[in-house]
């Protein structure tokens, strides 16, 4: 590949990510969220429940900001916390997915179809290469975030 499809590729690269940024902001100011709270929310109903300490360790927050973040989500009920059965002092936070769902659904049906459509528009060959870039691609990031977080 030439060294000018490269650069072509990253800048196309870094304005996905800015332009993502700016719609997943619009989205959670629609849905009263901050969009690093609406994204956290992701990881939440991705992984499901899961201590304040393993949500800290997974978004990279400290402590006392998830817990900021928890009260947050719990006024707007789509958390709930819940002492661990085995360990009284273990809280666990739980996803109250059908709220979850109820709130941002409506805010993503439209591009949600416009994506489904962009990406069934793709031979399957080509679909196979932007499915490669993008798993290559998080490779990259994850360990990138990884040799940052343990300096």
């Amino acid at each position: 590949m030439k060294e000018d499809q490269v650069k072509r590729i990253r800048k196309l690269s870094q304005l996905y990510a800015y332009t993502s940024i700016q719609m997943h902001e619009a989205v959670a100011r629609k849905a009263g969220l901050s969009g690093t709270d609406h994204k956290y929310l992701g990881f939440l109903i991705e992984k499901g429940q899961m201590t304040a300490g393993e949500l800290s360790i997974l978004t990279g927050l400290t402590t006392g900001a998830v817990t900021g973040l928890i009260d947050r989500f719990e006024k707007k009920n789509l958390v709930k916390r819940q002492f661990a059965e085995n360990d009284r002092r273990k809280v666990i936070i739980k996803p109250n997915t059908e709220n979850i769902m109820a709130l941002f659904v409506p805010l993503y049906k439209d591009f949600r179809s416009k994506s489904e459509a962009l990406i069934a528009s793709f031979s399957s060959e080509e679909s196979k290469v932007i499915e490669a870039y993008l798993v290559k691609a998080m490779e990259i990031m994850n360990e990138t975030t990884s040799l940052l977080s343990n300096k």
